[in-house]
C-alpha cells in the first residue's frame, strides 16, 4: 500500500507544480503560495513514504528517481517560501526546476518499475505516469482555481476556462494511454494467476479495473465537459461544485490505477 500512496502523492505533487505554470499571475500571490505549498507538502510526504528499492538491478535508476523527486520537492518549497518576498526575477526558475526534476523522476519510476516485469513496456509505463500527473494536477488546480473566485471575485473567468481546457485535454490523453495499454494487454498480458486479460476482466478481481475505468476515466470526462459548459457562461460557483466531484473521481481512479500497476503489473 505504501508503494501505491507513494506513486499517487508524487504524481499529484508533480502535476500541481506543472499546472502552476499555466495559470496567469492575475490569480494572485496567495493562490500560487497555497498551491506551491500543497505541492511541496505532497512531495515531501511521498518521499517519507517511499518504498524500498524494488529490485537490485534497478536500484541505481530507482535511487536516481528518488533524488530527482527530492530536488523537485526542494525547488517547489523554495518557490513557495519566496513568493511575494524574494527572488522575483529568478523565482520562475525554481518552478521550472521543480517540474523538470519531477518529470525526470517520473521517467525513472516508469523504467524502474517496468524492469521488474519484462512484460511491461517502459515507454507505456512512463506515458501512463506522465498522463496521470497531468490529469491529477489539472483537476486539482482547476478545482482550487474555481474556489479562488470566492477569494478574488474580480479574477478573470478566462483563467478557469483555460485550466478546464487543459483538464479536458489531459483527460483525453489519459484515456488514450489506457486504450493503448488495453490493446497491448489483449495480446500479451497475463495475470500473476496465469489468466489472460479477457479472463481477468470478467473475473471477480476485474471489478477493480471496471471501477478504475468508470470512476477515473468516464466520470472525469463527463464532468470536465459539464464544467466547461458552466465556465463558458461564467458560472464559476457551479463549475467549482462540479470540479469538487470531478477531482474526487480522478483520485479514486488514479489510486486504483496505481494499485493495479503494483499488484497486476498493468500500467492503467
Amino acid at each position: 500500500m505504501s508503494s501505491v500512496l507513494f506513486l499517487f502523492l508524487a504524481h499529484l505533487g508533480i502535476g500541481i507544480t506543472g499546472t502552476l505554470i499555466l495559470v496567469g499571475e492575475s490569480a494572485g500571490i496567495k493562490f500560487f503560495r497555497f498551491n506551491a505549498g500543497l505541492a511541496g507538502a505532497l512531495l515531501l510526504i511521498a518521499l517519507a513514504m517511499r518504498p524500498e528499492t524494488p529490485i537490485s538491478i534497478t536500484s541505481g535508476l530507482y535511487n536516481f528517481g528518488l533524488a530527482s523527486l527530492s530536488v523537485s520537492a526542494g525547488a517547489i518549497v523554495i518557490y513557495w517560501a519566496t513568493i511575494g518576498r524574494l527572488f522575483a526575477r529568478i523565482r520562475p526558475l525554481f518552478l521550472w526546476g521543480s517540474l523538470v526534476s519531477g518529470v525526470v523522476a517520473l521517467l525513472c519510476q516508469g523504467v524502474a518499475l517496468s524492469a521488474i516485469d519484462q512484460g511491461v513496456i517502459p515507454v507505456i509505463t512512463v506515458a501512463s505516469f506522465i498522463s496521470s500527473a497531468a490529469l491529477l494536477g489539472g483537476s486539482c488546480t482547476a478545482m482550487i482555481l474555481g474556489h479562488w473566485y470566492l477569494v478574488l471575485p474580480s479574477m478573470d473567468v478566462s483563467l478557469l476556462q483555460a485550466m478546464v481546457k487543459f483538464h479536458i485535454v489531459s483527460t483525453f490523453l489519459r484515456i488514450f494511454v489506457v486504450i493503448v495499454v488495453v490493446w497491448i494487454a489483449l495480446t500479451s498480458w497475463q495475470a500473476p494467476s496465469g489468466a489472460t486479460f479477457v479472463q481477468y476482466v470478467w473475473s471477480l478481481d476485474g471489478v477493480f479495473l471496471w471501477q478504475r475505468v468508470l470512476f477515473g476515466l468516464v466520470g472525469p470526462l463527463v464532468l470536465a465537459f459539464l464544467t466547461w459548459e458552466t465556465a463558458k457562461i461564467r458560472s464559476t460557483q457551479s463549475a467549482t461544485g462540479i470540479l469538487y466531484v470531478d477531482f474526487f473521481t480522478v483520485i479514486v481512479g488514479e489510486v486504483l490505477a496505481k494499485y493495479l500497476l503494483i499488484t497486476m503489473r498493468i500500467p492503467l
